[in-house]
């Protein structure tokens, strides 16, 4: 990409893989899975050209990002850890605005959390900040709804997945997880996951070419899918770590979006709680959620110029 500055940081005792473009207030963009820095291509080069400083990191076990070997260095705390220190290197004593999707906004609603005093604001896509269940760990109650099959699940015993993803091929596991696009949960039954066998075709939207497909498929057979899928073998971890924080708010200003396609937006109680006052009352400086119709997972690379508009729209009012 014309003008992105890819740089190395030392982050909490990693090499951390950032690519920054343009001056002025920083934007913090932090990615989900299966993606990279590159997923918010389009936001940086939008968001750069109207006076800010796009920054945007692979996460650890991500792309060029370092990827440690332990599963049980990939909790919250690891991940937030490694953003507190990158915006103590890129933006010293600063206030910073964060964007995250999927994965990434799970991460940008716990810096929230965690350190306030470094966010101006945050715009997060797909996933809204989700407050602790002490009654239950979260890979008992997805079992209890979904059954063994479902992605989470299928997740949590290492090298399981990644060695029938590696029986799949890289191209063909990155072309169906960034094209699933329906509300129903994910599911992968073994020895057959996406409901379809490693030869089937899959055709490409018109938002996703297959030049931008090659790149997602370069890195991850670089990197491979564990570091990223240990994410997913922290859930239970990150449940008990944050029993501390159960019933706190997250009080920055904040704004949600969401497609009606995603399959989050659609998962068990999930619209109940975004739109009856269950989310307001987490996040009291929730500004506004919209719902984008017809629009899937991948918000921010499906729609990214009414995604480019909503984020300026919504961080101009801070400058």
């Amino acid at each position: 990409m014309e003008g992105v500055e890819h740089r190395i940081v030392k982050v909490n005792g990693i090499n951390m893989h950032v690519a920054v473009k343009g001056q002025g207030p920083v934007i913090l963009f932090v990615h989900g899975f299966p993606e990279l820095w590159y997923s918010w291509r389009h936001q940086i080069s939008a968001l750069s050209s109207k006076g800010y400083r796009a920054v945007a990191p692979d996460l650890r076990g991500y792309g060029g990002t370092d990827a440690p070997d332990s599963v049980a260095c990939y909790t919250c705390f690891h991940i937030v850890g490694d953003l507190v220190e990158l915006l103590n290197t890129i933006a010293p004593d600063q206030q910073v605005f964060v964007v995250g999707h999927d994965w990434g906004a799970i991460i940008a609603w716990y810096l929230c959390l965690f350190r306030p005093d470094k966010v101006k604001a945050v715009f997060t896509l797909s996933v809204p900040f989700i407050p602790r269940n002490p009654q239950m760990k979260p890979t008992d109650g997805w079992r209890a709804i979904y059954g063994n099959d479902y992605y989470i699940c299928r997740f949590q015993e290492p090298g399981e997945i990644e060695a029938e993803f590696a029986e799949m091929g890289t191209e063909t596991v990155m072309k169906a997880l960034l094209t699933y696009r329906v509300p129903d949960p994910l599911m992968l039954p073994k020895g057959k996951p996406f409901g379809h066998s490693a030869n089937t075709p899959i055709t490409l939207p018109s938002w996703l070419s297959e030049e931008e497909v090659n790149y997602y498929v370069t890195k991850f057979n670089k990197s491979g899918f564990t570091g990223v899928i240990n994410y997913y073998r922290n859930f239970d971890r990150n449940w008990e770590l944050m029993a501390p924080w159960g019933g706190c708010e997250v009080k920055v200003a904040a704004k949600f979006v969401v497609g009606d396609v995603d399959l989050v937006y659609h998962m068990p109680g999930m619209k109940e709680y975004i739109h009856n006052g269950g989310f307001k009352k987490d996040v009291p400086m929730l500004e506004e959620v919209v719902v984008m119709e017809g629009v899937g997972h991948f918000i921010h690379m499906e729609k990214p110029e009414e995604i480019n508009n909503l984020i300026y729209d919504f961080f101009h009012q801070f400058d």
